[in-house]
């Protein structure tokens, strides 16, 4: 197994990581996944993760407002945001984007949060992480809208087409446990022939086990049950995935920049 891998998406301050925090980490370290990007929901998150990023030197944090939590956010909250993306070590805005697929959540106020922060990003530079869920096609639309603006569709689910269009924006999509299901029948083919650069390996843990964990509570260590499924798809070494993910990981949000 490589000796590095990132994991692109990991929600690592979660309560269902309270009682064993740390070995989900070690175990993470012992298959190759070494650094962790630790996207938060909503404002409350925030300094969690900062504490938790703080105690690991290859945890990074990413602050935003996500739109499936959008009864906990308040306009305050992005006028609040500014502050911690200006903390040295954050590497991202995020997680942010458009939630369609859940009733009840006001589409205006997800676009206009939606809109704020990646305007925020833009202004420091930072790349967005994304979620696009019932509404790639708006989100796509939305990114245009902003010049500049870079980051990575996680947990992709869309067509080929909207694939081709993000990358051709510069986009990254990050890819996970559903990738590894014998009726993901789409994202195999997506990820098969997609060019190498523009993809993450991601956990998204707790969430989304791949298929040999289903119904578990997801952790890190197995984005390489990812790898190795994306992998055998494209016929090439788990090595080669392993160093071309972890080196788009790495220019995405600049984790090897020296140190503030």
């Amino acid at each position: 197994m490589p000796s590095t891998l990132v994991d692109s998406h990991v929600h690592l301050d979660d309560i269902a990581f309270a009682d064993d925090r740390d070995a989900v980490i070690e175990r993470a370290a012992l298959v190759g996944v070494d650094t962790m990007i630790i996207p938060a929901v909503d404002a409350s998150s925030w300094s969690r993760i900062r504490a938790l990023c703080a105690t690991h030197r290859r945890l990074f944090p990413a602050y935003g407002l996500h739109p499936m939590y959008l009864q906990q956010h308040a306009p305050e909250h992005v006028d609040a945001l500014p502050a911690w993306l200006d903390d040295a070590n954050v590497v991202a805005v995020g997680e942010i984007g458009l939630d369609f697929h859940v009733e009840g959540l006001d589409k205006p106020l997800q676009r206009d949060y939606f809109s704020r922060q990646l305007t925020l990003a833009r202004e420091r530079e930072l790349p967005v992480i994304v979620h696009a869920r019932g509404a790639l096609e708006e989100v796509i639309l939305t990114l245009r809208r902003v010049p500049g603006i870079r980051g990575v569709v996680h947990s992709f689910s869309g067509s080929e087409q909207q694939a081709e269009q993000l990358w051709r924006m510069g986009f990254l999509i990050g890819l996970g446990g559903p990738v590894t299901y014998e009726l993901a029948q789409r994202l195999h083919r997506i990820v098969t022939h997609m060019p190498l650069e523009f993809l993450l390996l991601e956990s998204d843990a707790p969430d989304q086990p791949d298929s040999a964990h289903r119904g578990q509570r997801n952790e890190p260590a197995r984005i390489v049950e990812v790898l190795r499924h994306i992998a055998a798809l494209r016929n090439v070494s788990e090595a080669s995935i392993a160093e071309a993910t972890s080196a788009n990981a790495s220019r995405l949000f600049q984790l090897d920049r020296p140190a503030s």
